[in-house]
């Protein structure tokens, strides 16, 4: 696999609040994806590709939340609460593009679109959570608006495995090639 050039790394909701204590129990099995997120990071950055760091933020008061509180997911992401902000291990870089969201999709309502016309991507990777959400979402709406869609497979975890799975059979129904590791990634260099 050679990573085009004009791709972009989608580093999907990975905030302190979802992964906090990774630092406290490194030999969990449960932190790989966050641990495989960081490698494939790792190979954008190096490339020097862009990075687009998108996190789930939401008012204190609770007016944008839409209808999301109707299904499973409590509060969470309220702006001013610490856990709001990006993950350590994965923080953004100086240069590296900031979008803070508001729904599940990173192109509802925000200026993505925009900041991929500018730079001239046509292929997007995504990591992170949750792939029957967020990452669901956001593949679906960049298949929507032509875009290629790579989804790093162990870089993004789901509410549950059950949901992971059904989640990434139904992205790469939109796109048959859709679904890659960071194995793929690192080939790449």
């Amino acid at each position: 696999m050679k990573m085009e050039e004009k791709s972009t790394l989608l580093v999907i909701d990975i905030q302190q609040e979802d992964f906090k204590g990774m630092e406290d129990t490194p030999d969990d099995p449960s932190w790989d994806c966050i641990r495989n997120a960081k490698r494939v990071l790792d190979v954008f950055r190096a490339k020097n590709l862009p990075v687009i760091q998108i996190k789930e933020v939401h008012r204190p008061d609770m007016v944008d939340f839409g209808r999301e509180l109707d299904g499973s997911e409590g509060i969470h992401c309220i702006e001013t609460a610490p856990g709001t902000d990006y993950a350590k291990l994965t923080y953004p870089l100086p240069g590296e593009y900031l979008i803070s969201k508001r729904r599940y999709s990173a192109f509802f309502g925000t200026d993505l679109e925009i900041l991929l016309k500018g730079l001239h991507v046509d292929t997007l990777y995504l990591i992170g959570g949750l792939t029957d959400v967020c990452i669901h979402y956001t593949a679906v709406d960049a298949h929507q608006h032509d875009y290629h869609i790579k989804v790093i497979t162990d870089a993004v975890a789901g509410s549950s495995e059950e949901a992971h799975q059904y989640a990434l059979k139904a992205i790469k129904y939109l796109q048959k090639d859709a679904l890659i590791t960071t194995e793929d990634i690192e080939n790449s260099l």
